[in-house]
């Protein structure tokens, strides 16, 4: 029984990716105005009806990729010690996550990225797959800060996190003249000193 559930869930993730790598290289090489349902679905030989069992739009399915770096990069984050400070296992997480997408070499989905950056429709679905993230991860957070205020701290910084994030890779993939692990630290950098809030756990849990 475990076996075939484990294949059928393998089965599930093959055709997602299949139909995000689809879309995205669709709206690259058509622009995403061009781009239909039927032609993501027919690019990954599967349905229409397919297709809506796993996406409710074309941009939903060109941001999984993004959806799919976020939920790694919390992953990442709840493997860190509780008993260093917040911003610290945040840099680290992000760090690590830059490391693991790009490597020593550029994937091709960036260079579609790119073809597609400014394209006024597609920022509000960037958003909505980082704020996606966003309260997982202020629950992670929530328990690694004391003090008061956790609840309202642990959204903030969540959301600020996930912002500078958000905006350096954005940067990055528009200026892509440094390493994008140099963008992502330099931003991050800049940012500790106003939002790293202190009053983080120890590992005792005091």
């Amino acid at each position: 029984m475990d076996e075939t559930t484990g294949l059928r869930e393998r089965k599930k993730a093959a055709t997602r990716l299949a139909l995000h790598e689809a879309a995205l290289r669709l709206a690259a090489d058509e622009g995403i105005d061009a781009v239909t349902v039927e032609a993501i679905a027919d690019a990954a030989n599967v349905s229409r009806r397919t297709f809506s069992n796993y996406f409710s739009s074309k941009e939903q399915a060109l941001f999984y990729g993004d959806t799919m770096r976020l939920h790694r990069l919390l992953q990442l984050i709840r493997k860190q010690p509780v008993d260093e400070a917040p911003w610290t296992v945040l840099s680290r997480a992000a760090e690590r996550l830059t490391e693991e997408v790009f490597g020593a070499s550029e994937p091709s989905w960036l260079t579609q990225r790119r073809k597609l950056r400014g394209h006024p429709g597609l920022a509000p679905h960037q958003v909505a797959a980082y704020a996606a993230i966003e309260r997982d991860l202020a629950a992670e957070l929530a328990h690694r800060l004391t003090d008061d205020d956790v609840a309202l701290r642990s959204r903030l910084l969540a959301a600020t996190f996930l912002a500078i994030l958000r905006v350096a890779v954005q940067h990055w993939i528009e200026h892509p003249g440094d390493p994008i692990a140099e963008t992502v630290r330099t931003a991050l950098v800049a940012a500790a000193p106003a939002v790293a809030p202190g009053g983080h756990r120890t590992s005792t849990g005091t």
